[in-house]
């Protein structure tokens, strides 16, 4: 089973602590499976943490989540070489691809070493589900604003370029976010942005922005746009999901 078109997922959210677990899945990963049309069997989920360097403690505790949600999980490891033989093959069995949060623009030169690149685009053609958190969202689209260079903000114009936008991620936790997307969207450095609060994730069919989700009350997403020498913001209304169930 795969999604009918085409779909990305793209988030500021996913994770949260856990009862008896480090990590557990948020609604927003769940959504990313519902969106896959998966039944009848447990869903199949690619965890790729090449962001922050395939570190184990974390993919062990990505793993322990899934065992809870009730999915299996492969973890796709590029350090310090491919852990599968077959990537494509892989890929392409799942129904969704979660792709962890980190340095976006390390991420981007390891998979187009490795040809993971072109292999996520036939994916997302061919129905698998493409999600992720942070970095793990700005990838799928033209850029965003990015930690990846150091701790001072900078912009990213290099992604994958699926969606044909810029990306704002950590919308309202991080205070250096808006004002550089916007005067990354007026000076022309980005796109139109669509832009995600904590907790918060963007659906797109095909390229088509479709619905924004949430797992925390009260967040946002938002369209920032060029208009003129000027950006122009506006706040689009999530539809609030359910918790997962335990």
């Amino acid at each position: 089973m795969t999604a009918p078109e085409p779909t990305i997922l793209a988030t500021s959210g996913g994770h949260r602590a856990g009862d008896r677990t480090r990590v557990t899945f948020d609604s927003l990963v769940h959504h990313a499976v519902e969106l896959s049309g998966v039944h009848g069997r447990r869903p199949r989920v690619m965890y790729v943490g090449t962001a922050i360097g395939d570190a184990e403690h974390f993919s062990s505790r990505m793993t322990e989540a899934a065992r809870v949600a009730g999915f299996d999980l492969t973890p796709l490891h590029l350090f310090p070489m491919p852990n599968l033989e077959d990537i494509e093959g892989a890929v392409l069995d799942q129904d969704v691809v979660w792709v962890m949060g980190g340095s976006v623009a390390n991420l981007l030169a390891v998979w187009r070493v490795h040809g993971l690149d072109a292999v996520l685009r036939r994916a997302w053609r061919a129905g698998v589900v493409l999600s992720g958190v942070s970095a793990g969202s700005i990838c799928w689209f033209r850029g965003g604003t990015t930690d990846s260079f150091g701790p001072e903000l900078r912009p990213l114009t290099n992604a994958l370029g699926f969606l044909p936008y810029g990306n704002g991620v950590h919308y309202d936790s991080d205070p250096g976010r808006r004002p550089l997307v916007h005067r990354l969207v007026a000076d022309g450095t980005l796109p139109t942005t669509h832009c995600t609060d904590d907790g918060v994730g963007l659906v797109y069919r095909g390229t088509e922005l479709v619905e924004a989700v949430t797992e925390v009350p009260g967040k946002g997403a938002y369209v920032v746009v060029r208009d003129g020498d000027r950006a122009v913001e506006e706040r689009i209304e999530p539809r609030g999901l359910p918790a997962p169930r335990s």
